[in-house]
């Protein structure tokens, strides 16, 4: 894509984002996943790296196809932290930047008949738990897992439903004319950046590398090919079942 072009971009400002963002030659908004969905749905920006349920909610969007960020298990950096049974809570405290997993907890939650209140404040206690993403919630991992009960969020829906998950998708506005040349550019960084991860690790600091191995090749993937849209559509069939969507949207137009 020429730097001329300038497309008005926007991506979650997480580590999970870096194989499909570094290099980037244009201007890139970084925020937190909310925000960006709302700047999208005002059209402030053409296209982003969002929340999936952003799609879901308001299929209006082409799809760039063959990237997400996805997992098949264990994800590491979206989880319920908790401190007695899950059947005991009753609040859930979440993160108001996030959009999908609050929508994939609920979802998890429902199938095992348990409708906790969701909240925004409070401290985690033996009847309220936490719903922590992104960054935060590889800090909590890192600094704080040996006082709390985890539950991946990757390895329950994968447990529930022997899918992948998919958390974000690069979603582009339907107005906005270069839709083919922005998403060929998304898709050849993605896969330049993928194909040579040693070298995208080696831009992190040294205290960080292992970690970045073992998150990027071990707990996410970041294809958005047939696996990963079973699972997005059962994601969109169980939100309907839960009363999150009032119907399964149709297929995202592909680009």
């Amino acid at each position: 894509m020429p730097a001329s072009a300038s497309p008005r971009l926007g991506c979650v400002r997480y580590l999970n984002a870096l194989p499909l963002i570094h290099g980037w030659r244009g201007p890139v908004q970084f925020d937190h996943p909310s925000l960006l969905c709302r700047q999208l749905a005002d059209s402030e920006l053409d296209g982003a790296l969002v929340s999936s349920f952003e799609y879901l909610r308001n299929p209006i969007y082409s799809v760039v196809d063959g990237l997400a960020i996805a997992s098949h298990g264990p994800v590491f950096s979206v989880i319920l932290a908790h401190r007695g049974p899950i059947e005991r809570l009753r609040e859930v405290v979440v993160d108001p930047a996030s959009e999908t997993s609050v929508h994939l907890l609920r979802c998890l939650l429902g199938e095992r008949g348990l409708a906790p209140e969701f909240v925004f404040e409070g401290e985690m206690d033996a009847e309220r738990g936490g719903l922590l993403i992104g960054d935060q919630a590889i800090r909590f991992r890192q600094e704080r897992a040996e006082d709390f009960q985890i539950l991946d969020l990757g390895a329950e829906w994968d447990r529930t439903t022997g899918q992948p998950f998919v958390y974000a998708l690069w979603l582009v506005r339907p107005e906005y004319p270069g839709k083919a040349p922005i998403a060929d550019a998304l898709r050849s960084l993605g896969q330049e950046n993928l194909a040579h991860l040693d070298r995208l690790i080696a831009t992190q600091r040294e205290d960080r590398r292992a970690f970045c191995e073992f998150y990027f090749r071990e707990c996410l993937r970041f294809s958005f090919g047939e696996e990963e849209k079973k699972g997005f559509q059962t994601f969109a069939e169980l939100c309907v079942k839960h009363k999150l969507l009032p119907a399964v949207p149709p297929a995202p137009a592909l680009v």
